[in-house]
């Protein structure tokens, strides 16, 4: 009998153990130094030059200089948080003037080239492109803009203004649907809050379960208004939401990077690091704690989870995903996923990049979980209309696949 007692406590620690999940570390051949590095802080400040001012006193700002070159020339300069950095050159500011005023502003940027589309706002809501015709790129290091001011501020960014104050208030605002609980998991380095939305009916208690990450990299909008669209789908009231909603739980961290987005970083947090590139040793306080986080909760709940996403910008639409050798527990579950999306719009091929791991999400979700992982990736200039018309359709076509495993499965 003691026997026989020693031999089920020995089964039910092996048992237990088997579901319970540890934080991995990971070695690569490459690997990547996520340690704590200086950065250049954007003097916050109004600058008035005779009858015409600037200022990126707003989160989210980003302009290191501003300096009259004639009567009817201004310049923008723009510099990096750090170097080395990807060249992805944010920009944001107000201007305006005491007079009705033409002049030609300048963007110039000392170590990089002009990436993203000019674009304005004069109620900090509606946003425009300006027209190419008031756009001068022939020297991409000096992009000159044919602009008039008046004594109204002009909101001038290479992408819509989606701060943290913004992320938080759209989050909470999804609350209104019972399944969703808001939760702050954290602090990031400079004591912004870590965001996240719990959503599912009913206990999390053995549910599988769906990760979903946005905005490591700051000026990566098209991404985040995908991840928006993408939520609010989810969130329907319709049978397929509400089912998808009784059988899965899915955990949405909207703003991985609340510091770099509102300090208007080129890519880093404060910490002056690639955010996507710490899911190795999560140097970090943001993937550190959010990691853990998701760590805790899955051995709470007994949770399972299969599949994460995380929304990305890019030059152009495409979809970073396993290759054929990395058979997740989803497998292959991406292939149904991108040809769902492919045959809904008759005009538009889906991109897809089937890529080995490394030190970002996509790697991590693979390797710490064995999870299906797709890296969605939005063009900078992708039509916001369509961002989210292919934003929705790819809810739709996950919680349709992933019912159907369900259902399957019983």
């Amino acid at each position: 009998m003691k026997y026989f007692i020693k031999l089920l406590v020995v089964i039910l620690i092996v048992f237990s153990s088997c579901k319970t999940q540890k934080l991995k570390t990971f070695d690569y051949e490459k690997p990547v130094d996520t340690s704590t590095k200086a950065i250049l802080n954007q003097e916050k400040k109004t600058y008035k030059l005779n009858d015409v001012y600037a200022d990126n006193l707003f989160d989210g700002a980003r302009m290191n200089n501003f300096e009259k070159i004639n009567d009817s020339v201004f310049r923008v300069t723009i510099l990096p948080e750090n170097e080395p950095i990807n060249a992805s050159p944010h920009y944001a500011f107000n201007i305006w003037s005491d007079n009705l005023k033409n002049i030609t502003l300048q963007l110039y940027y000392p170590t990089a080239k002009h990436r993203y589309w000019p674009k304005y706002s004069v109620d900090d809501k509606n946003w425009f492109k300006l027209d190419s015709s008031n756009v001068n790129l022939d020297d991409k290091k000096i992009v000159a803009l044919k602009i008039q001011l008046s004594t109204k501020k002009l909101k001038i960014a290479a992408q819509e203004i989606k701060n943290s104050n913004y992320v938080k208030s759209w989050a909470k605002n999804q609350t209104k649907n019972v399944d969703v609980a808001y939760k702050s998991i954290g602090k990031s380095k400079l004591n912004r809050d870590l965001i996240m939305l719990d959503i599912g009916s009913g206990s999390a208690k053995d549910k599988e379960l769906i990760l979903l990450f946005s905005r490591q990299h700051p000026p990566e909008v098209s991404g985040y208004l995908a991840i928006e669209a993408f939520v609010e789908e989810i969130l329907k009231d319709n049978h397929l939401a509400k089912d998808f909603r009784k059988k899965y739980r899915i955990l949405v961290f909207p703003l991985l990077n609340p510091d770099g987005v509102d300090l208007g970083h080129w890519r880093h947090n404060a910490g002056g690091v690639d955010l996507n590139r710490d899911w190795a040793y999560y140097r970090q306080p943001e993937t550190k704690i959010i990691a853990n986080y998701i760590i805790d909760y899955v051995n709470e709940n007994s949770n399972n989870v299969i599949f994460g996403m995380d929304f990305h910008s890019t030059f152009n639409d495409l979809y970073y995903t396993l290759k054929d050798d990395l058979k997740s527990k989803l497998y292959p579950f991406k292939d149904y996923f991108i040809t769902g999306i492919d045959n809904s719009f008759p005009d538009y091929t889906p991109n897809d990049i089937p890529g080995g791991l490394g030190t970002f999400t996509k790697g991590w979700f693979y390797n710490q979980f064995n999870a299906a992982s797709i890296t969605y990736e939005i063009g900078d200039e992708t039509p916001r209309y369509f961002i989210r018309e292919k934003a929705e359709v790819a809810a739709r076509e996950m919680m349709k696949l992933l019912i159907l495993r369900n259902s399957d499965k019983k």
